[in-house]
């Protein structure tokens, strides 16, 4: 299964955090045996995601399952927990069998809730045991039920969240730049966006290295091809693409092939 072309999520169990913490997570899944079976089968199967620098948290609650980022594989062993940053394209190998809980937060959420800044991060796999307790994931492991382990995790980052009230000035920033590109329909270059937020080109640049890793101009060019692309695996027929800052359709498709390795005259939409 690919993102974005397939529905990935047909095969999980999905809930969006309150909205206490809705900036900060953007959601809680959890594998489906049953979903699994419908989509699926009894085969082997993989879950190919694109990058989006969005911080992912993976409990493993099933058997060992194998892992590509990259050009680098990992075998994620029962019990193991990871975390990993999602800054390049990430292949999960799977059986249907597998059985993983998973918090997906927004850049700039591990910072809120965590004091972990996730630019540091990037191309690894974190042990989440350097990011939650032993104790919590203990806890998250012997919870009863998909809505049991939301409802604790959702309680500890709120408290968290309580003793973090003070908003950091640079995640702040990041988000209100993130939105008044989005208000644009991503047609701001980073020049423009400066003088909109009334800063410097230098500033925007150093804020998003510093929070996400990644300039704004890679990070818009992959937030607007993530955007666009959703748009139009759901309604081919209204998709336009200068409605996302695209001269053309030739220049999405060239986007399009370079986030995600794929012709889009190759896919079934």
């Amino acid at each position: 299964m690919t993102e974005i072309f397939d529905n990935i999520r047909s095969i999980y169990r999905f809930t969006l955090p309150c909205e206490e913490l809705a900036d900060y997570i953007e959601f809680f899944s959890e594998s489906s045996a049953e979903a699994t079976h419908a989509h699926i089968g009894n085969d082997r199967f993989t879950v190919k995601m694109f990058a989006s620098y969005t911080p992912t948290i993976w409990i493993n609650l099933g058997s060992a399952y194998h892992l590509t980022m990259g050009n680098t594989g990992y075998t994620i062993p029962n019990g193991k927990d990871i975390l990993i940053i999602r800054d390049g394209t990430v292949e999960r190998h799977n059986l249907p069998g597998d059985y993983i809980f998973t918090i997906k937060f927004f850049p700039g959420g591990l910072e809120t809730l965590l004091a972990l800044n996730q630019a540091k991060m990037i191309n690894q796999v974190v042990d989440a045991n350097e990011v939650l307790s032993p104790a919590l994931i203990q806890r998250i492991r012997s919870a009863d039920s998909f809505e049991n382990r939301v409802q604790l995790l959702q309680q500890f980052f709120a408290g968290c969240l309580n003793r973090n009230k003070q908003q950091d000035h640079y995640i702040q920033f990041v988000k209100d730049t993130i939105a008044c590109y989005e208000a644009g329909s991503f047609q701001y270059n980073v020049n423009e966006l400066s003088d909109r937020l009334f800063t410097s080109s230098k500033t925007i640049n150093r804020y998003f290295n510093r929070v996400i890793g990644i300039s704004p101009k890679d990070y818009f060019s992959i937030l607007r091809a993530r955007t666009a692309l959703t748009a139009l695996v759901l309604n081919k027929k209204s998709f336009a693409p200068d409605n996302y800052g695209y001269y053309d359709m030739s220049h999405f498709y060239k986007e399009v092939t370079r986030f995600t390795g794929k012709k889009l005259t190759d896919q079934r939409l």
